[in-house]
């Protein structure tokens, strides 16, 4: 809903008419062709070749103005950064439109309005890089004005728009604005292309599943319901593409992998969102232990070739992307940071210890849901170092291959960074017989409550009897490691448009 208008933006749109009156479309339909960006002009322009630097056309938005009389320098913002623009009354003043400089350029035009500029670039005698405008076509007249932006000479940024809300709300003032906001999405662009090149070099085929499912499978999570009206049946949105995955497997795909967006409906803080990006890949033949030389790799190669260096600040840690990570065993870490024995502890006496540590203990959780309970609250925020932790218990992996020595543990790890859990990897099940009843155990839990408890997927089953080699499954959350990579403290801030309340409508 549109709030008020302020006066300034009552006056912008005074300005606009006045803008028609003079026959100047504000929102030409017309495409205005670039010969280069502001980037490309700023670091290659040769002063020993400035003959060849005539007839540059470049577009953006203006945001900064400097009124000098009979000249203008602004500064002009695309993509790729800002230039300086110097307009001259003497070359935009033409026979057929006198009023064009003195009226129009001076009177009509505001920061953040959208211009397509043409002219020859110079240095000025302060060394700036500059383009003089001959030529200049309005684009899109902005109605509201931008937040003023302040940098100290500390490099501290000092603005209108800081609210952490606000510019989640409206990004797209967010990325006009601040500085650094808009490195950080084109970080996360390359993060996933390195991965993707890292992939691809491996032999991996990208594949796309299916968004709607009938059954919600793949995690332990609660899922997003809707309706498909024609075929008359619930359907749900992914909670994790796990399952087609490993049906591709069954199907004779060796090396498959999907960037996905998953939806869970659960609660929103700083290392969730109920929408968010997960990638998963699965490997033929292999293991969990090949899936942690292969995500050692990944890692590695992906910090190195974006940032240049295996070593990343966040929030005061220097964190060693170097191959080997530490390893730990999950009953380990229990023992060393929480006191207690997983596999000789009773559910009756893990409930009890989370009562006694003031943890979540609900009557619906069961084995899997109080020891993750416990690991979570006094074990993960120790591992700020990329770690794997390793052989979980089977009542927390469902979907894992029990472990080749002790059946009461999966062929599981986690990577852990920052206290945070970023990767998840299986020895993935391909006992028909063995899943079906882990799929029962889950149903069980379902029915005592918890309804992040997954379904019964007969047909996943099926693909299963049909047979499935050896598999090594991983999925990483990208949304966190971008937040890491990027020094974010939050994962809303490495997303272009986090889930929000509604807005506030204006006086209620």
């Amino acid at each position: 809903m549109l709030e008020e208008l302020s006066d300034q933006e009552k006056e912008r749109r005074h300005k606009l008419e006045k803008i028609k009156t003079l026959g100047i479309d504000p929102y030409p339909a017309e495409a205005f062709s670039t010969t280069h960006s502001c980037y490309q002009v700023r670091h290659s322009f040769d002063d020993g070749q400035a003959d060849l630097w005539q007839g540059v056309r470049l577009a953006g938005r203006l945001m900064s103005i400097r009124d000098m009389g009979k000249a203008i320098f602004a500064e002009l913002m695309d993509q790729s950064g800002r230039l300086q623009i110097y307009l001259r009354r003497d070359d935009l003043t033409p026979p057929e439109r006198p009023w064009f400089f003195d009226t129009f350029v001076k009177k009509l035009l505001d920061i953040g309005d959208i211009v397509g500029v043409e002219g020859f670039v110079f240095r000025t005698r302060m060394g700036e890089v500059t383009l003089h405008v001959q030529s200049l076509t309005m684009l899109c007249k902005a109605l509201r004005p931008l937040p003023i932006v302040k940098v100290d000479e500390k490099g501290q940024v000092h603005d209108a728009f800081t609210d952490p809300e606000k510019r989640q709300r409206m990004r797209y003032v967010d990325l006009l604005v601040n500085p650094g906001v808009r490195e950080v999405f084109l970080q996360r662009t390359a993060i996933i292309r390195a991965m993707r090149e890292f992939f691809d070099s491996h032999g991996c085929l990208e594949v796309e599943t299916p968004i709607l499912q009938p059954i919600p499978g793949g995690a332990a999570a609660r899922p997003f319901i809707t309706h498909h009206n024609a075929l008359d049946i619930p359907l749900y949105l992914r909670i994790a593409n796990e399952l087609y995955l490993k049906r591709l497997i069954a199907g004779g795909f060796e090396r498959v992998y999907e960037f996905a967006k998953d939806f869970r409906n659960e609660g929103i803080d700083r290392t969730h969102n109920p929408e968010f990006t997960m990638l998963e890949i699965y490997i033929a033949y292999k293991d969990y232990y090949w899936m942690m030389d292969f995500v050692e790799e990944l890692l590695e190669h992906v910090v190195q070739k974006v940032f240049g260096t295996t070593t990343i600040l966040y929030g005061g840690h220097q964190l060693s992307f170097r191959r080997p990570f530490q390893r730990l065993t999950f009953r380990e870490a229990l023992l060393r940071y929480a006191g207690i024995d997983f596999l000789e502890s009773t559910e009756e006496q893990l409930r009890s210890f989370c009562r006694s540590h003031g943890l979540n203990h609900e009557p619906s959780m069961g084995r899997g849901k109080l020891i993750d309970e416990i690991f979570s609250a006094l074990c993960e925020p120790h591992f700020v170092q990329p770690t794997f932790i390793m052989d979980y218990p089977v009542e927390m992996s469902p979907l894992c291959k029990r472990h080749r020595q002790n059946p009461a543990l999966a062929e599981r790890f986690e990577l852990m960074i920052t206290g945070k859990e970023i990767a998840n990897a299986y020895s993935e099940l391909n006992d028909p017989i063995d899943q079906l009843e882990r799929f029962r155990e889950q149903a069980l839990l379902k029915e005592r409550g918890d309804d992040e408890a997954m379904f019964i997927d007969y047909d996943f089953v099926r693909a299963l009897e049909f047979g499935m080699p050896p598999t090594a499954g991983m999925g990483i959350g990208i949304d966190r490691l971008v937040m890491i990579l990027t020094g974010q403290n939050s994962v809303q801030e490495v997303l272009l448009f986090p889930q929000l309340r509604p807005e506030a409508k204006a006086g209620s």
